[in-house]
C-alpha cells in the first residue's frame, strides 16, 4: 500500500473543557472532570456519577433548529468537525473525493428516551402526546444521521458511514475511514466519533451489570484504572472529530501533519457479551497485525493508550495482551489511561484517545493516569500515576475493548518515522 494516510485536523468535546486545547490541558495537568449526575435525576441509581461535558449548543454556533432538532450526540460532532475543519485548513474543490464516517454505539439516545418519556404514560404509549417542535424526529430512529448531519455540515459528497461497535466504535471508525483514503477511494475522510449516553435507560444498563464505580461521594477520584481498589467505570460523554488525507494529498497543500495513521486491526473474542479470557490473546493478536500492518516492531512503541477502563477484568486482560504483543518490552512503555480523568464515553473515547495520542506525538508529554495510588500486583506494568511524564513519543501503540468481544488496536507514528 504506498497511500499514507495522516491526520491534519482535530477537534474535540470532552468533559472538562470543549476544545482541543483544553481537552490537552486537563490530560498534561492530571485533573479529573467526574462529577456528580446533572443532567437527570440519578438519585435512584447505584451510580450517580460521570463525566459531563459543559456544552450549551447556542454558545457553540449551533442555530436554534439544530439545537432542537439535533441529538446532543449530533449536536457534539457538527461542533467538533468545525474545530477539526479549521485546524486542518482543508478546503474542500472535490466534494466526491471526501467521505465522512462516524462512530457510536449508542446513537440518539438522548432524544429516544426524551421523547419516550414524553409520549408515554407508566410505559403505556400514547401518540397524541409529543414534542411538536421535534419535526425530524425520524433522524433518531437512524444511526445514519450522525453522518448525514456531517457531511452536510462539510459539504462531502463522497461515501457516508456510521460504525457502531460498542467500545471500540471510537478505534474503528478511524480504522475504517483510513482504509477508504489508502485504497484510493477517496482523498480526505471527516472522520471521528460521538457518544451522549448519559441518560436513566444507559445507568440502568450499567447498573444492572455493575459494570459502573458506586464511589457516589468521592467522584473526582472514583476512576482508578489499574488500581487495585477500582470497582468500575464512570459513565462519560463527548466527541473528537478528524481530518485525515492521503499524505501527499496534505504535503501538496502545506498542511501541518500531525502523525500518521500506520496501521488498524481488529478481532473478535467470539466468546462471551461482557467477559473476557484472562491470556488477553484476542487483544495481543489485533496489536500484532496492527504493528506489522504500520510496518513496526513492538520494541519501536514509545507509549501505550490503555483501554484502562478501571473494571478488574478488563485492566488484567489487557496487561497480558500488552506483554504477549511486546514480549520484554511492555515493561520499559509508558502506559496510561486518560478514562481515569475523562471517563467512558463508550462509542466516543477511542476517538478521544486517538486525539490524545497524536497531542503526545506533538509535544512528546505521556498523559498520567489519575487516582493511581495501589497499584495492582497483577497490573505490574509502568502505568504513569498520577503525573504527566515528558517523554520522546514517536510511535503510539493506542487500543479499545469492546462489549460484544471486540478487541482493536491501532498504531500511530510521526510523520517521518515509518519505514519508506
Amino acid at each position: 500500500m504506498t497511500r499514507r494516510v495522516v491526520v491534519t485536523g482535530i477537534g474535540v468535546i470532552a468533559p472538562g473543557g470543549i476544545g482541543t486545547q483544553a481537552f490537552w490541558n486537563l490530560l498534561t495537568e492530571g485533573r479529573t472532570a467526574t462529577r456528580p449526575i446533572s443532567l437527570f435525576d440519578a438519585s435512584v441509581f447505584r451510580s450517580r456519577i460521570a463525566a459531563e461535558v459543559d456544552f450549551h449548543p447556542e454558545e457553540h454556533g449551533l442555530t436554534a433548529q439544530q439545537a432542537r432538532t439535533m441529538d446532543r450526540a449530533a449536536q457534539f460532532a457538527v461542533v467538533a468537525t468545525r474545530e477539526a475543519m479549521a485546524d486542518s485548513g482543508l478546503t474542500i474543490d472535490r466534494p466526491d473525493r471526501v467521505s465522512v464516517v462516524v462512530g457510536s454505539a449508542v446513537g440518539a439516545s438522548t432524544s429516544l428516551e426524551n421523547q419516550y418519556r414524553l409520549s408515554s404514560d407508566d410505559g403505556q404509549l400514547d401518540p397524541v402526546r409529543y414534542d411538536p417542535a421535534v419535526t425530524d424526529l425520524y433522524r433518531h430512529f437512524v444511526p445514519s444521521s450522525f453522518a448525514t448531519d456531517v457531511a452536510w455540515e462539510v459539504g462531502a459528497e463522497g461515501p457516508a458511514t456510521v460504525v457502531s461497535t460498542g467500545c471500540t466504535s471510537g478505534l474503528d471508525s478511524v480504522g475504517y475511514a483510513a482504509d477508504l483514503v489508502r485504497e484510493g477511494i477517496v482523498d480526505a475522510v471527516v472522520v471521528g466519533s460521538t457518544d451522549a449516553p448519559l441518560t436513566p435507560i444507559t445507568s440502568a444498563c450499567f447498573d444492572a451489570i455493575k459494570a459502573t464505580s458506586p464511589r457516589n461521594d468521592t467522584p473526582a477520584t472514583a476512576s482508578r484504572p489499574f488500581d487495585r481498589t477500582r470497582n468500575g467505570f464512570v459513565l462519560g460523554e463527548g466527541c473528537a472529530m478528524f481530518v485525515i488525507e492521503e499524505r501527499e494529498h496534505a504535503r501538496a497543500r502545506g498542511a501541518r501533519i500531525y502523525g500518521e495513521l500506520a496501521g488498524y486491526a481488529t478481532r473478535s473474542n467470539a466468546y462471551h457479551m461482557t467477559g473476557l479470557r484472562a491470556d488477553g490473546h484476542e487483544m495481543a493478536e489485533a496489536i500484532r497485525v496492527a504493528l506489522h500492518e504500520a510496518r513496526v516492531n513492538p520494541d519501536d512503541i514509545d507509549y501505550i493508550n490503555a483501554h484502562g477502563s478501571g473494571i478488574k477484568q478488563n485492566d488484567r486482560h489487557e496487561t497480558a495482551a500488552f506483554k504477549k504483543a511486546l514480549g520484554s518490552h511492555a515493561y520499559r512503555t509508558p502506559v496510561s489511561s486518560i478514562k481515569s480523568m475523562i471517563g467512558h464515553s463508550p462509542g466516543a473515547i477511542g476517538s478521544i484517545e486517538i486525539a490524545a495520542c497524536l497531542l503526545a506525538m506533538r509535544d512528546n508529554i505521556v498523559p498520567p493516569t489519575a487516582n493511581l495510588t495501589e497499584p495492582d500486583p497483577e497490573c505490574d506494568l509502568d502505568y504513569v500515576p498520577i503525573t504527566a511524564r515528558e517523554h520522546r513519543v514517536d510511535t503510539v501503540l493506542t487500543v479499545g475493548s469492546g462489549f460484544g468481544g471486540f478487541q482493536s488496536a491501532m498504531a500511530l507514528t510521526t510523520a517521518d518515522r515509518r519505514l519508506p
